[in-house]
């Protein structure tokens, strides 16, 4: 399949922002990211990058993929299209912190191009805190406005409250975070979209570095790292049964390591818990749902 110049383009912005993060996150920690270069018989390959164990960060990935190949069936059904040659290139980062008071992240940002020309973008970023720093969420949801504003104006309502429907884990009725931004099936011949990719990747060293800086000196509890593991649970249950990253990668022949990257290494799943009321945990609890939280 031959790709489009917007595909080439995606592919090389990813490829930069991959090295910028992996550099810049590696400087806050005291190990180095191990590289897999992996490929798929079908075509296409990626490059992931992880860090285990780390002082700052238990579990982090920052990978990139570029795939081509026949669509699956039943993921033809899904996006409502002929089976037919597709191409699919992104980049996906999770990032599960040691401490319980610095947030998990994630961040997705990817194109696809069918060989009969239909194409588009998607993406998304949001937070799991596990302690309950308003202002952290307010910073947070302020630069998201910010890069997507900027980009098309008033549209970081509408990706907000996207996000908020998305991240919902239905079954308990409750969001994994507090949210961010999620946008899906763009017009991939829309320059705008991809200025919107841009901005939105441009910003997660933004974001996420003041917070990691702010909190991962403070102390916490065994009660709060216990809570973290709690939570951890929830995002385990988010990204096996809806997560749409990881079903497409399983339907079409991806990495299975690259792919799972976003589990964390340590959770729990207790019955029937509940944090002590009065605790902060008790109180983080209540921020999973639907909030506005700009300030101004």
């Amino acid at each position: 399949m031959k790709f489009s110049e917007q595909f080439l383009e995606m592919e090389k912005y990813i490829s930069r922002l991959q090295e910028k993060i992996c550099l810049s996150l590696e400087e806050k920690d005291e190990v180095k990211f191990y590289e897999d270069n992996w490929f798929r018989d079908e075509g296409g390959g990626g490059r992931t990058r992880v860090i285990q164990n780390g002082k700052v960060f238990e579990k982090a990935g920052v990978n990139i993929s570029s795939i081509d190949g026949m669509l699956p069936e039943e993921i033809a059904l899904k996006f409502r299209t002929e089976r037919t040659r597709f191409g699919a290139c992104g980049i996906s980062i999770v990032i599960h912190p040691s401490s319980p008071k610095v947030p998990t992240i994630h961040m997705n940002l990817r194109y696809f191009e069918m060989e009969k020309g239909k194409s588009w973008f998607g993406g998304g970023i949001d937070l799991t805190p596990y302690f309950p720093y308003t202002d952290d969420f307010s910073f947070f949801h302020s630069l998201l406005r910010d890069s997507c504003n900027k980009v098309i104006p008033g549209s970081y309502n509408e990706f907000k409250n996207n996000c908020d429907d998305y991240f919902t884990i239905i079954h308990r009725n409750e969001m994994r975070g507090i949210g961010g931004i999620f946008f899906d099936y763009k017009d991939g011949k829309d320059k705008k979209y991809f200025s919107l990719v841009e901005s939105v990747g441009d910003s997660f060293l933004k974001l996420y570095l003041p917070l990691i800086e702010k909190r991962r000196a403070e102390q916490y509890s065994q009660e709060d790292k216990y809570f973290q593991l709690i939570r951890r649970g929830r995002y385990v249950e988010f990204n096996l049964v809806y997560d749409r990253g990881t079903l497409f990668g399983l339907k079409t022949g991806g990495k299975i390591e690259s792919i799972l990257m976003s589990l964390p290494p340590e959770v729990k799943f207790v019955y029937n818990y509940s944090p002590r009321p009065g605790t902060p945990h008790f109180e983080m609890t209540k921020y999973y749902k639907p909030m506005n939280w700009l300030r101004e």
